[in-house]
């Protein structure tokens, strides 16, 4: 039998939240030993939800990273976009769009991501089993499966995002990942995964929204904000329906997280019905409280089990002056954009100038401040998200200008304002409904900068009639640095050059490891 690599074959199961990785052999992990109690149910869950904040970078090292969730899915999603430049060589191959099937993000991203859905699997089988044989209640192995569920979509859905071309090219016809949902504990399981191929994207999204519904309708309203929630799994749910551009789909959804009425100019006043999910009052607040209000779903890090420094929030995004390594900086394309106003609350409260890992001046994130023991969690889901998802989704649905959509993102931009009085949006300042999306998918920019979600929104506009990047945008040169660079509504010209929707390098390819050794894994073209 051939010897198949570790995103597939080994068993990686995390016990609690040191990062010992299980390295035996398939036959060697049983689910009499993993969930023979209660108590090991619980640490069991508490692996998988590990599986989710880190993994070891490559297979033979001790380096834990945070792939596929953690801080290295935040730094490549924006690294891959335009509104972060890279200053070193750590991200340089993200962002020049230089990786081929070999290079280490891709099949580090690759490899989290399916030892993730396998650990989701395994858990999954194991409650089950545990409440056949009466270890866990039915409704206490209800709610572990579908936190397992949870995950399991949501790395789905970050592998499509990644190696796949997004849903709107051909609505769903295109060729997009493996859909695995058997845990891999056998020779039967090894077997049935090397026949099975890639799947169309359509046909990955109903799995997702299959797992999602299962979780929304099994997990409680409230828990702690690193554990998924029924709030968590609708938002998701949004999340995937924005990318398949169904918008009727997606109103639905935010129906249930965000009142029928909204009330812009008291921005904390609007509460979800379920779990009672609200902005803070203040832009940092889901930064400077891991538990807020406002977070609904992140990777939990902390001082007893947090990724090592090549892994850190705090260290790549943070400041050399603050004793960040400055090795991603915020760009001039979003930081001179027009539309963000010099006096947004946002540039004083989340941004810092500080010197780079080069020495140069930049300007930096402080969404991340643990740089001492690296404990802020990875934002994964924000009810502002909810908000602007729902906003676009009714901007769009509408067949003229939507009242409804203009709220909802003056409920999220106005928080930052200065005089929010004058300088809300009204049908006045956006003239059409054209004129209202463009505002809103710029507000997405500026309120998730630094969070890893402008890949995401790339991707998914690929193909837009109206609001395509055209591909993978022009970015600043890699390295540029200088405050000189950086003038508040000042404009800016990109010196490297956009990549074509139509270029191969839009997509990641399949790590050459996982097409070496399944045979019915296709790669994608050219690599």
């Amino acid at each position: 039998m051939k010897k198949i690599v570790i995103s597939f074959l080994f068993v990686p199961f995390m016990f609690g939240c040191n990062k010992v990785l299980e390295t035996s052999p398939y036959n060697a992990v049983t689910d009499a030993s993993a969930f023979s109690t209660a108590a090991r149910c619980a640490l069991a869950l508490n692996g998988v939800y590990d599986g989710a904040q880190s993994s070891y970078y490559t297979s033979g090292t001790t380096e834990v990273r945070g792939y596929p969730f953690g801080a290295a899915n935040i730094e490549q999603g924006d690294a891959r976009g335009e509104d972060v430049v890279n200053i070193q060589a750590f991200f340089q191959i993200t962002y020049q769009a230089t990786y081929n099937s070999t290079s280490a993000n891709c099949v580090a991203m690759w490899k989290g991501l399916y030892e993730l859905i396998n650990k989701a699997n395994i858990g999954i089988n194991g409650f089950r089993s545990a409440a056949s044989s009466g270890i866990l209640t039915s409704a206490v192995a209800s709610q572990y499966e579908a936190e397992c569920r949870f995950l399991r979509a949501l790395a789905h859905h970050e592998a499509l995002i990644q190696y796949a071309r997004p849903y709107l090219d051909g609505n769903g016809t295109q060729v997009g990942v493996p859909y695995r949902e058997t845990p891999i504990t056998s020779s039967t399981a090894v077997s049935t995964l090397l026949n099975t191929p890639r799947m169309r994207v359509d046909s990955v999204y109903i799995k997702i929204l299959a797992d999602l519904d299962y979780a929304e309708a099994n997990l409680p309203e409230t828990i702690a904000s690193y554990r998924a929630t029924k709030a968590a799994a609708i938002a998701l749910k949004m999340r995937v329906k924005l990318h398949m551009g169904d918008w009727a789909g997606v109103i639905t959804e935010g129906a249930k997280l965000v009142p029928a009425t909204v009330d812009p100019t008291t921005p904390t006043s609007v509460k979800s019905p379920i779990g009672n999910w609200a902005l803070t009052a203040s832009p940092d607040g889901p930064f400077a409280n891991n538990n807020s209000t406002e977070s609904i779903f992140s990777v939990k890090n902390d001082a007893l089990d947090a990724p090592s420094t090549n892994g850190a929030l705090s260290r790549m995004f943070g400041a050399a002056s603050l004793t960040g390594r400055g090795l991603v900086s915020v760009s001039p394309i979003i930081y001179n954009n027009a539309g963000w106003l010099c006096s947004d609350k946002r540039r004083s409260a989340l941004l810092v100038s500080g010197t780079n890992s080069a020495g140069t001046q930049s300007w930096f994130t402080t969404k991340y401040r643990d740089y001492v023991s690296y404990s802020d969690y990875a934002p994964q889901i924000r009810y502002a998200e909810v908000l602007l998802t729902l906003a676009e989704a009714e901007a769009r649905n509408s067949t003229t200008f939507s009242t409804r959509a203009l709220n909802l993102l003056n409920v999220v931009r106005n928080r930052s304002l200065a005089i929010p009085a004058t300088e809300a949006y009204t049908s006045l300042t956006l003239t059409s409904k054209n004129a209202l999306i463009a505002a809103i998918l710029l507000e997405r920019r500026i309120e998730f900068l630094c969070e890893g979600k402008r890949w995401s929104d790339i991707h998914r506009l690929a193909k837009d009639a109206d609001f395509s990047p055209g591909g993978i945008p022009a970015k600043a040169t890699n390295g540029t640095a200088g405050l000189a660079n950086f003038v508040c509504g000042g404009g800016y010209t990109p010196g490297q050059a956009a990549i074509a929707y139509s270029d191969y390098r839009f997509v990641w390819p399949i790590p050459a490891t996982e097409i070496t050794q399944n045979p019915v894994i296709a790669q994608n073209p050219l690599y």
